[in-house]
């Protein structure tokens, strides 16, 4: 099973990403193996004309499907997340995530925007029909920062909090995935057990 991280900042590098990157890290820790898709590197004109027949995005669509998970990152700017993030989920399916978990990420100035993960971005990720959507996290530019000689350091409450959701994901993808066909045994059409009834 593979988790993607999709960022959905227009902006490179960006406390989003970096954020994303960092709960990659600690689900690589724990045993995951994640995609990253950065929705900038994507051609802008085949997305604003949602050209399906591009390449890259044809390619982008099938890292989506093939994930069972999706953990989405997006900076915050007047209470509404990315648009370049919203042009890509607009070019997926109508079920596009179905069967899948996501995790939304947010950064944004204030807490004023903390709601927008919940008001903007959670019924656009709810409308493509996915398993489960784990709660938000957001942080705010002061709870996330980096320097090069530090690298990314979040606020403790912050760290809690991602610490928490990347828990929360790998439980719901082992409960997800606790069947596999290794577990299943192949029985002999001799040995089926069958009644009839009349």
């Amino acid at each position: 099973m593979t988790i993607l991280l999709l960022a959905g900042s227009p902006s490179a590098p960006s406390r989003s990403t970096r954020l994303l990157h960092h709960v990659g890290d600690k689900l690589a820790h724990l045993g995951h193996r994640y995609a990253r898709l950065d929705v900038r590197d994507l051609p802008g004109q085949a997305i604003l004309r949602a050209d399906w027949n591009d390449p890259d995005i044809k390619a982008a669509l099938a890292t989506v499907e093939e994930a069972s998970a999706v953990v989405v990152a997006t900076p915050v700017y007047k209470a509404a997340y990315s648009g370049i993030l919203k042009a890509f989920l607009d070019l997926l399916p109508q079920f596009g995530l179905t069967n899948k978990l996501v995790l939304p990420l947010a950064t944004g100035g204030s807490q004023s925007h903390m709601l927008a993960l919940d008001y903007a971005l959670r019924p656009v990720l709810s409308s493509l029909n996915p398993k489960h959507v784990l709660p938000s996290i957001y942080a705010t530019e002061a709870q996330v920062t980096w320097s090069e000689e530090n690298g990314l350091v979040l606020d403790a409450p912050i760290e809690a909090r991602v610490n928490e959701g990347v828990e929360q994901l790998s439980a719901s993808l082992q409960a997800l995935h606790k069947v596999t066909p290794e577990q299943f045994r192949e029985i002999p059409f001799s040995q089926l057990q069958y009644s009839v009834s009349y």
